[in-house]
């Protein structure tokens, strides 16, 4: 679980840095597949601003040998971070591997 908070975490610095340079992206899809899109992006977002607190949490009870708060939170915390972990993978792909003009 360490070494997936370290990938995590060096993943988000390198997004960051990208989206700091780079800037947004449009989607330009249309229709149904761009609320589906939006709608995926939205909560993928806000999840992943939860997930952070929830994480250090979890992990800061685990370290301290809490073990019982650590389980009752990680119940959570652990299906949360998996769907941010998919999520950004969908976004990713619709939008910089679909072709939606075509």
């Amino acid at each position: 679980m360490l070494a997936a908070l370290a990938t995590s975490a060096l993943f988000l610095m390198s997004y960051l840095t990208y989206h700091f340079q780079v800037g947004s992206v449009r989607f330009t899809g249309q229709g149904l597949v761009r609320r589906l899109y939006f709608a995926v992006l939205i909560s993928h977002t806000v999840l992943a601003v939860a997930i952070v607190p929830l994480v250090l949490v979890t992990v800061t009870r685990a370290r301290a040998a809490r073990f019982e708060a650590h389980r009752a939170l990680a119940r959570w915390t652990l299906p949360l971070w998996l769907y941010v972990s998919v999520t950004g993978v969908v976004v990713y792909w619709m939008l910089y591997r679909m072709n939606w003009g075509a």
